[in-house]
């Protein structure tokens, strides 16, 4: 599922207008986005949590080449799916 079929989705599913609906989502992205690059948490209970794990630097190969590179620190988002997610998947 793409953006635009999540956008009639909602629409159908809620009764909002696609204008609104795409409003919706987009401004859901915003805020998840905001709070996870502040480092916290966000959690949506029955559905899963989201959160951000940061990686240590580290050494690696260029398989071309083989030469050593070093791979510098990074941050990464990770979904735990929720109970209720797991469940109606399963």
């Amino acid at each position: 599922m793409n953006k635009s079929e999540l956008v009639d989705a909602l629409s159908k599913d809620s009764g909002l207008t696609k204008l609104d609906s795409e409003k919706a989502i987009n401004s859901f992205v915003k805020i998840m986005e905001k709070t996870l690059k502040k480092g916290e948490d966000v959690t949506l209970v029955g559905f899963g949590s989201f959160s951000v794990k940061k990686t240590a630097g580290r050494s690696g190969r260029n398989f071309k080449t083989g030469a050593t590179i070093e791979i510098p620190p990074r941050k990464s988002v990770r979904f735990k799916p929720g109970k209720n997610l797991k469940d109606s998947v399963n």
